[in-house]
């Protein structure tokens, strides 16, 4: 016969564990209306819901330690620090016109997002008239229901933009591949393996559409820094030339002076394991905001230290 004590006991439990899964469906309800929309078009099926309930990594923690972190006064965002030193840019494999060669770059300390700018980071900077409304195509920055997912359908201004009214900066490219593979030359911020669903949202783990900025802890780079490989394409600081890192300085390079398109890192959810290594490049008119552009932040370590 059960005691008092023992039923008393597991009662708690399971009020327990129904306030943690009410929680967790509450705080992810984009993810039970994307089931939805599946479900609605006939696409739903066990292999497109496992690869989103993937992407929490859950009962799975990231071996990363940040070197050091601190928390922006202006967003909220968590910024982690990239050291001084050098490391080695680009590729030698698979060279296409729009990769930089591999080369050795140095580059001064910096701290980079650890996230995208959020839907909610940005809806806080166009209420503080410091930020202009993305473009009429997006429908989701100001629904609570994505408020952590990151902004998309802004152009190059209005990220640098935001950058600047955070008192941070667009990254360049060479530091946002830094802080992205670290300094092994590593394919992929998480090491040399493959995509799964499990590391990244790109166009194999069938979601098709971008998710939380905080997903996919497991597929963190060395410095700690997540989505950047896959989920959505991010705005640099550089103007786009695919020669420029073949005569371009060793230390601190910031991209051509003049161009007409800029340059954008990470890949999307759409493009597949090779688009979405932390080599790969990509260019846009800098006022096109599309679907799968979003942005992230830096600054450098004098200021923020």
């Amino acid at each position: 016969m059960i005691s008092a004590r023992v039923r008393k006991f597991y009662n708690i439990a399971v009020i327990v564990i129904l306030l943690s899964v009410t929680t967790l469906a509450v705080r992810n309800w984009d993810v039970a209306i994307r089931f939805s929309h599946y479900h609605r078009d006939g696409s739903l099926t066990l292999a497109r819901i496992r690869s989103d309930i993937a992407s929490f990594n859950i009962g799975r923690r990231s071996q990363v330690q940040p070197i050091d972190t601190k928390t922006s006064t202006m967003d909220g965002m968590l910024q982690l620090y990239v050291p001084e030193g050098e490391f080695l840019m680009g590729t030698n494999e698979e060279h296409t016109s729009a990769n930089s060669p591999r080369h050795m770059v140095y580059l001064d300390g910096y701290w980079m997002d650890q996230i995208e700018v959020t839907n909610a980071m940005y809806l806080n900077c166009m209420e503080a008239n410091g930020c202009t409304r993305p473009a009429s195509d997006n429908i989701q920055y100001d629904n609570w229901v994505y408020r952590d997912h990151p902004i998309t359908y802004v152009t190059w201004f209005q990220a640098d933009e935001y950058c600047r009214w955070a008192g941070r900066r667009l990254p360049t490219e060479a530091e946002w591949e830094k802080a992205a593979r670290g300094t092994d030359g590593r394919r992929y911020p998480w090491g040399n393996t493959r995509p799964n669903a499990r590391l990244s949202n790109f166009a194999d783990a069938n979601i098709h559409e971008a998710v939380s900025a905080y997903r996919y802890p497991l597929g963190a780079s060395p410095y700690g820094v997540l989505n950047m490989s896959g989920n959505v394409r991010e705005w640099v600081m550089d103007w786009f030339d695919p020669l420029y890192y073949t005569y371009s300085p060793y230390d601190n390079p910031q991209g051509p002076a003049t161009g007409e398109e800029r340059s954008l890192r990470s890949g999307s959810y759409n493009e597949d394991q090779k688009e979405t290594r932390a080599f790969s490049r990509f260019k846009h008119e800098p006022q096109s905001a599309g679907l799968s552009r979003g942005f992230r932040c830096a600054q450098d370590a004098e200021i923020a230290k």
